[in-house]
């Protein structure tokens, strides 16, 4: 039998995943220093939430959901963070408590779409959401907190690219002037396109076909269509930016494929040598009415989600994270195991990272263990060490080795380990 993982399913091995914690850890930290709390939901939601949220007509609802019958309701792995995250706030009904609520999240998403490098059927996503503020200067925050995410993982090369889709109003107006635009040409689309026309008509402005991109070229821009609310939000955006150093890029062509969006719209390309000019890291919006569509009250809200596996490969090698072993302890014969695997014990409980090889190899295939797990100071327990009492400490760059009292060896391993990191 061969066992391979489902197509477009991915391994994370240690040094994938140690990178993948590292944008964890650095997520983390950037936005539980902005206030924001992290929420978790269930990978599992009823399918109708998506439909409500995303949208008929959407790819995402009509081609990439899993989406499974059990005792007779209908449920789907989630495709994205933010409906599951709306759906707990006003289930929860957090907006009596909290006049703005910050969010953030981390976890696995599916969507049944075609696998490439960095993207999967089985992926993981970082993200924040807002509830509550409707201003720019929330937007623009929140934007600015990503450049600084990407900045502690020095992702280079991060360029910023902003839109307003204007409120529903605008949104409508626009999408009946793209429609109106784009219907005598019908012939002229790709067959995709074309089936957009008539469900989602403003996704044709994010396709990369040749033919499309000469027709979209001379379409309405959103931006002639913007009335004076929305354009003074998407002005104070911009404003709110610029005084917080964020250098931006007006894309008017911008869309996102959900069809909650409206008003900002942003999306972060970054390590262009890497991934490829056109490569999106972050991307996210104003989504001021999916709360009342669920049946809350009105709740302005803004969010975004990163896709950790691009994230990764982003990082390139050069941000590799340091796996190397701090302590190897080599156990020589059966008498030295159960010392070994206590002086482990006691290293781990010290806040050292140590690994016991107790598989009784001679010291030489020991040491060379230690060398490939890159140790910086190797402890050996054999039998002449049990006799006098000592551990034989080998610093593993220097070539050096002494023997320590046995009741000495952890403070004389943390001293070594903090002389080399000074």
């Amino acid at each position: 039998m061969n066992l391979r993982a489902v197509k477009g399913m991915n391994d994370f091995l240690p040094a994938d995943a140690r990178q993948a914690r590292r944008v964890e850890e650095a997520f983390r930290r950037t936005m539980e220093r902005a206030g924001f709390g992290e929420v978790r939901t269930p990978i599992v939601e009823g399918t109708g939430l998506f439909v409500r949220t995303i949208g008929e007509g959407t790819d995402v609802v009509d081609k990439e959901m899993y989406t499974f019958l059990r005792h007779e309701e209908s449920l789907t792995l989630r495709p994205e963070g933010t409906a599951g995250a709306a759906r707990a706030y006003l289930e929860h009904k957090v907006h009596t408590t909290e006049p703005v609520t910050k969010w953030f999240y981390a976890g696995p998403m599916f969507r049944a779409e075609r696998p490439q490098r960095g993207r999967y059927r089985q992926f993981h996503q970082v993200g924040a959401e807002i509830y509550g503020d409707l201003g720019p200067a929330c937007d623009a925050e929140l934007i600015s907190l990503i450049v600084d995410f990407l900045a502690d993982l020095r992702i280079a090369d991060a360029v910023v690219h902003v839109n307003s889709l204007g409120g529903p109003e605008a949104r409508l107006r626009y999408r009946e002037a793209l429609v109106a635009y784009l219907t005598p040409h019908a012939e002229k689309l790709t067959p995709e396109s074309q089936r957009r026309l008539l469900t989602n008509p403003l996704r044709i402005l994010d396709s990369k076909a040749k033919a499309d991109q000469e027709l979209i070229a001379d379409a309405p821009r959103i931006s002639d269509i913007l009335d004076g609310d929305d354009a003074a939000h998407f002005q104070g955006l911009v404003k709110y930016l610029a005084a917080l150093g964020v250098d931006v890029v007006h894309d008017p062509l911008l869309v996102r494929g959900l069809d909650y969006y409206g008003r900002t719209l942003f999306e972060v390309k970054a390590a262009k040598d890497i991934l490829g000019a056109g490569a999106t890291v972050v991307g996210g919006g104003r989504y001021d009415t999916m709360v009342s569509d669920l049946g809350g009250p009105a709740t302005p809200a803004i969010g975004f989600a990163a896709g950790l596996e691009r994230l990764v490969l982003a990082l390139g090698d050069s941000n590799a994270t340091d796996a190397n072993l701090p302590v190897y302890i080599c156990a020589l014969g059966e008498a030295a195991i159960a010392p070994c695997l206590g002086l482990g014990r006691d290293l781990r409980r010290a806040g050292i990272t140590c690994e016991v090889d107790a598989r009784g190899l001679s010291l030489k295939g020991q040491l060379r263990r230690a060398n490939a797990r890159a140790a910086r100071l190797a402890l050996v327990i054999g039998e002449g060490e049990l006799e006098r009492g000592v551990v034989q400490i080998k610093d593993m760059s220097a070539h050096e080795h002494l023997d320590v009292p046995a009741d000495s060896i952890i403070a004389s391993v943390v001293e070594r380990l903090a002389q080399r990191q000074s």
